[in-house]
C-alpha cells in the first residue's frame, strides 16, 4: 500500500503516513527456523506516533484514538510487529499493510442506521404467536367443579 513515490503509506486517499514519522526496528525473530532465526534480525516493528502525527487532522486522531483504544500506548504511539517471512523487506511490507488496514479500520466512519418500518407479516406473525400461547394457557387453566 505504498505511495509511487516511496515517502509515505497511503491510507485512504486523502490519509497518507510520511515514513519520516514511522520508527522502524529490525530486531532477531523468535521461535523455529534453526541457525538463521539466530543470525538474522528479520523481524520488523514498526511505531507510529499517532498524537504528534502531522498525517491526520484533528477529528482524524480523535476518532484513531478511541477507535484503537488500548493498541495506542501512554505515549500515544501504535506498534505493528511482522515476523512471518524470512525476508527482512517482506516483512516491512507486510508490517506496513498492517498497518495502514489497522488505521484504514479506525478511521472509517460507520454508517448511520437508517431506521425502517416493521413490516406487517412480521407484526402479524407476533401477534398470532401471542394468541396462540394465549390460548393454550388458557386450556390449561384450572376451571374448579365442573
Amino acid at each position: 500500500m505504498s505511495d509511487s513515490d516511496g515517502d509515505a503509506i497511503r491510507i485512504t486517499h486523502t490519509v497518507a503516513i510520511p515514513r519520516s514519522e514511522l520508527i522502524v526496528r529490525a530486531t532477531r525473530s523468535g521461535g523455529p527456523g534453526g541457525q538463521h532465526v539466530n543470525t538474522s534480525s528479520t523481524r520488523i516493528e514498526i511505531t507510529w506516533d499517532v498524537i504528534r502525527t502531522r498525517a491526520l487532522s484533528d477529528d482524524e486522531r480523535t476518532r484513531v484514538l478511541a477507535r484503537l483504544g488500548a493498541r495506542v500506548s501512554d505515549e500515544g504511539t501504535v506498534r505493528v510487529v511482522a515476523s512471518d517471512s524470512r525476508s527482512q523487506r517482506q516483512n516491512r511490507e507486510r508490517a506496513e499493510t498492517r498497518l495502514s488496514d489497522l488505521i484504514r479500520r479506525a478511521l472509517a466512519v460507520p454508517k448511520a442506521r437508517k431506521r425502517t418500518r416493521v413490516p406487517r407479516g412480521a407484526v402479524e406473525a407476533r401477534l398470532e404467536d401471542k394468541r396462540r400461547l394465549r390460548e393454550r394457557k388458557r386450556r390449561r387453566r384450572w376451571k374448579g367443579e365442573e
